[in-house]
């Protein structure tokens, strides 16, 4: 259970890495690159890739798509936390466990019982409820979120295809992809400081270092509690999601004053509910 609460602290405090960061004038793109250089480095020390055997036989197929997407949406994250703040960012993101379950049943065919179906008709009103603006001044910032969960929904299905590929271990595909996301976010890094004429500035480096430190934290626990669980998967999966929107919405109200109406509190009571709907109709199966 540690390992579990380790990964939703570490994931958490990412989002509130990005909300601090604000304060000090930061560039989004330098703190993703510098979190992605960081993250490299812990993944090569925690997990010892065997780098030999990365060659034609790796499905670069998916890793360049994850690469690709994870900087990206990242990016999106950090501008979602600027826009609409911790809580409603945090929701979006654990609500995107729809996107591969939808994908599942439209694309893999997987059967659907009532309680997913009904997980979703509870989902898709939450996800409106938390999105809901309270004042005339959010109009049009949803996009931010909404980019969110479809992204990580979308990132979801394609570690899940790494995963279904053995040949390689799974935690020398996360080097690999980390690698791939790393050179997007120093080709972004090179034009925003020649172009648009961004100095590099070193605290974008301890941020970047940060972020990537507790990035690579809840993956590293994340990891350490499904094997702790191996025989409850479920657990994990259900602790996770609700923790960090449980986490997140308490570290938004309470540490950063954000301000949320009462469709917001359902929306997020809500996603609760379609959460442990979701856990249950799993162990159904």
């Amino acid at each position: 259970m540690l390992f579990l609460i380790l990964s939703i602290i570490c994931s958490v405090t990412v989002g509130v890495l990005f909300k601090v960061s604000r304060r000090y004038s930061s560039s989004p793109i330098q703190i993703v690159a510098w979190n992605y250089v960081f993250a490299l480095v812990l993944c090569y020390f925690f997990f010892s890739p065997n780098l030999n055997d990365i060659g034609t036989s790796a499905p670069w197929g998916i890793y360049v798509p994850i690469g690709v997407l994870l900087p990206t949406i990242f990016l999106f994250l950090a501008a979602s936390i600027k826009q609409v703040g911790i809580v409603k960012t945090d929701a979006a993101q654990r609500l995107s466990l729809f996107i591969p379950i939808l994908a599942a049943w439209l694309l893999f065919k997987e059967d659907f019982n009532m309680l997913k179906i009904t997980a979703f008709l509870v989902g898709f009103p939450a996800l409106l409820l938390i999105l809901a603006k309270p004042s005339q001044n959010t109009t049009n910032k949803w996009i931010y979120p909404a980019v969110v969960l479809l992204g990580f929904g979308v990132i979801d299905i394609l570690f899940k295809q790494i995963a279904l590929y053995t040949t390689l271990p799974y935690t020398t595909s996360l080097f690999v992809v980390f690698g791939i996301a790393l050179f997007i976010m120093i080709a972004a890094v090179v034009y925003d400081v020649i172009i648009t004429k961004v100095p590099l500035n070193f605290k974008n480096i301890i941020f970047g270092g940060l972020v990537g430190v507790f990035n690579f934290g809840n993956i590293l626990f994340y990891l350490k509690a499904h094997k702790a669980f191996a025989e409850n998967p479920s657990t994990v999966f259900a602790g996770m999601n609700m923790g960090v929107i449980v986490l997140g919405s308490l570290v938004g109200i309470f540490v950063f004053k954000e301000k949320l109406s009462k469709m917001n509190f359902a929306g997020l009571f809500l996603a609760l509910i379609a959460i442990v709907l979701i856990v249950i109709s799993q162990n159904t199966l």
